[in-house]
């Protein structure tokens, strides 16, 4: 298990605030005995919350991944409107603030399209999340399917990372972004997918099969 990079800056700045406390109440008792667990018990947290564990996996052809931990909360066929403008599956994955946060390729390729939308902060499980908040979406493409996934910020996740640009190479389990404290990641699938998964499943980026093409 490994730490992710997005947590070095919040580690140090509890770090740095912890020092300054002591400086100021001259490093008493109170500091030692209160002040430094309280710390102590919040890095740990955050530590937890921005953990990446060893996965590895040996993937399938023909399958697609599910591009996060969490839990499947949509399974169903809509028109998306920002690329493909067609029918497609979409498969929505929930992450708590208690799940891994990164998001990972759910198959090989080339990433075709990307773009960020700033928005709004609402519920992840909200109806309207996937159309007004924060979020980014690529589009990924093989010679045997194109996929998209969007990564949605809700109202603790207010920050979403997206490491690919277009014309980038996609592995299957490779990390690709990153959104600070769980929120939601949605995929829309071509509608001759076999969906292998349903709602309620618990899933692990990069392990569970999300469907088959």
């Amino acid at each position: 298990m490994k730490i992710h990079k997005e947590s070095y800056n919040i580690i140090l700045s509890q770090i740095m605030i912890m020092i300054l406390i002591g400086f100021f109440m001259s490093w008493d008792n109170a500091f030692i005995y209160y002040v430094i667990p309280i710390f102590i018990i919040i890095i740990l947290f955050t530590l937890y919350f921005f953990r990446i564990p060893d996965r590895n996996i040996i993937h399938e052809k023909n399958s697609i991944y599910s591009p996060c931990d969490g839990k499947i909360v949509i399974i169903e066929k809509v028109t998306e409107n920002e690329y493909f403008k067609d029918e497609r599956i979409q498969v929505s994955i929930f992450m708590s603030p208690l799940n891994v946060h990164n998001q990972l390729h759910s198959i090989n390729g080339e990433v075709k399209y990307k773009k960020y939308h700033p928005g709004k902060y609402l519920v992840a499980w909200h109806p309207k999340s996937s159309l007004k908040n924060e979020r980014c979406t690529i589009v990924t493409e093989n010679k045997d399917i194109i996929i998209l996934c969007r990564q949605i910020a809700g109202a603790v996740a207010r920050r979403i990372k997206t490491y690919v640009t277009v014309g980038d190479s996609a592995k299957t389990g490779q990390e690709y972004g990153f959104i600070k404290f769980g929120s939601r990641v949605d995929l829309f699938l071509p509608t001759n997918v076999i969906i292998k998964s349903k709602i309620g499943d618990k899933v692990k980026g990069g392990v569970d099969i999300i469907g088959l093409y």
